[in-house]
């Protein structure tokens, strides 16, 4: 007879196969009654809805637990949607801006367009839902996929969507936008649809991005045809940028913008820097006296798949979701040497910019050293082998409970050269503190540390100010979070901006 162990084995074999066919979702039909409630009462099946399910790992059982859902949403929507309606649907136009723009964050409702739609709201997991509404879609050629989404085309999405999308989601529709390669994109839709206001508006949005020429050609060529465009600007209340034509990915442009963005609001809110402190052996001598209580460990995760060595852990027997508390130690004594280690970098790194060098550069040159400090021994351990420090990510990551999903990891060798060089020409200290750690856990560049590196990166800003180093208690993880997710989904940074102010009580010199 099988052993229990023996049995759950068997179907996570069955769930491993179902995930290897690329599945998004599995309904109950997929899974025999026993294998489906043998892995819901394990923890690696969760149910959304009735009779669709996702994968999910026992270790995030908790109360109130998300990730998993918002790590499996998108792929979720596209298999329960094609399950729903073939090939006739898309996402909205709006939507499909965001995407393009990179911004795969997930919303609290997805808006779905079809011509089987019943304009009914279905209900997920986390107050989050899908509307499908029943619109026809675009032609054939105005569609594209991506991964197995439906979205319009980007010119197509651009002349579709709502004009108050513009001024609601400014930093999506300015880095879709950059994308945006010639007026030619964007014209043989304009004049057959006879759009003369939307070409308005799309040359206003075009010129504040620093696109003369495309809007010039979109007012021209329509003029030319008989239409009477008078261009306008979208984005009005907002300073005019001009955005990189060469960037491979328009995650660049939206880092640019939203650190535009943000600036002020970091300034209005955040105390003034007092300056580079006079004496800077006290200054460090305090930061050692702070350093039993700066260890704080990292948010970020991995994925959720079922691998083969799990499935024989299982069936050996050795499977044991409560770790051994041995094993836990030295994974806890390793991670404390790592901290230590990377703790002394990032001291050298403060007393650089103690002594005057610039910032931005000095993050820019030792960020890296501070990620192989923090890992290695680990490494030498043989808990982490020695791929994990080679650098940037190569796969992508989730963040526990949130919404924003990070960048893909083709794109985060763009974006960071763009974060330092941002650190490098910000003149205000207060920024380079908030954006500079923002900026870096919203990117999460690495597989694992992401926090605990972004915490030290604003240490390293506050000194170049002159600020106190400053340790984010434990009791105020919920509050740190929450502020980090009203940045990352909603683009809104006071919160964090006055979480960290109030952490400002100490003057070293």
């Amino acid at each position: 007879m099988a052993t229990p162990s023996e049995k759950l084995a068997q179907s996570l074999e069955t769930l491993h196969k179902l995930q290897q066919q690329g599945l998004g979702a599995i309904r109950s039909a997929d899974l025999t009654r026993t294998h489906r409630e043998r892995l819901v009462s394990n923890g690696f099946l969760q149910e959304v809805m009735k009779g669709w399910y996702i994968p999910s790992r026992p270790d995030d059982g908790l109360s109130g637990e998300s990730t998993a859902w918002y790590a499996a949403f998108w792929d979720f929507c596209s298999t329960y949607l094609e399950h729903r309606f073939g090939t006739d649907w898309c996402l909205s136009p709006e939507q499909s801006i965001s995407l393009y723009a990179d911004n795969h964050s997930v919303p609290k409702q997805l808006l779905v367009r079809s011509p089987k739609g019943g304009n009914n709201i279905t209900t997920f997991l986390y107050g989050t839902s899908l509307l499908d509404v029943r619109l026809d879609l675009p032609d054939e050629k105005h569609m594209n996929e991506m991964g197995s989404l439906r979205l319009f085309s980007l010119p197509a999405a651009l002349i579709s969507c709502s004009p108050e999308y513009f001024t609601q989601n400014p930093t999506d529709v300015r880095a879709a936008l950059s994308i945006i390669r010639d007026a030619s994109e964007i014209l043989p839709l304009l004049l057959e649809r006879g759009k003369s206001i939307v070409a308005g508006r799309l040359a206003g949005a075009f010129r504040n991005i620093g696109r003369e020429r495309i809007a010039d050609e979109i007012v021209k060529t329509m003029r030319a045809a008989g239409y009477d465009v008078r261009e306008s600007d979208p984005f009005k209340n907002l300073p005019a940028i001009t955005l990189s034509r060469h960037t491979p990915s328009p995650y660049a442009n939206r880092i640019r913008l939203m650190w535009q963005q943000m600036r002020q609001t970091v300034i209005d809110a955040f105390p003034p820097a007092p300056g580079l402190p006079v004496n800077v052996k006290t200054y460090l001598e305090h930061v050692d006296d702070l350093y039993p209580a700066d260890a704080y460990n990292s948010l970020s995760i991995e994925g959720y798949r079922v691998s083969h060595e799990l499935i024989e852990q299982v069936r050996s027997g050795n499977w044991n979701p409560d770790a051994s508390m041995q094993d836990r130690s030295q994974r806890d004594a390793l991670a404390a040497r790592g901290y230590w280690m990377a703790f002394q970098a990032v001291k050298e790194s403060v007393q650089r910019v103690l002594n005057g060098e610039t910032p931005g550069t000095v993050a820019d040159e030792d960020h890296r050293d501070w990620y192989r400090q923090l890992f290695a021994p680990s490494v030498t351990a043989g808990i982490l082998s020695p791929a994990d420090l080679a650098g940037y990510r190569n796969s992508q990551v989730f963040i526990r409970r949130s919404m924003h999903v990070p960048p893909r990891c083709e794109a985060v060798r763009d974006v960071m050269p763009v974060l330092f060089e941002l650190l490098h020409d910000e003149q205000e200290p207060s920024v380079r503190v908030v954006l500079g750690h923002f900026m870096f856990v919203y990117i999460h560049p690495y597989m694992d540390g992401n926090g605990r590196i972004g915490r030290f990166l604003m240490n390293v800003m506050l000194a170049a100010g002159g600020y106190p180093w400053v340790v984010i208690p434990v009791e105020q993880r919920d509050s740190y979070m929450e502020a980090l997710e009203a940045a990352s989904v909603e683009q809104d940074i006071r919160p964090f901006t006055k979480f960290l102010a109030t952490l400002i009580n100490f003057d070293p010199s």
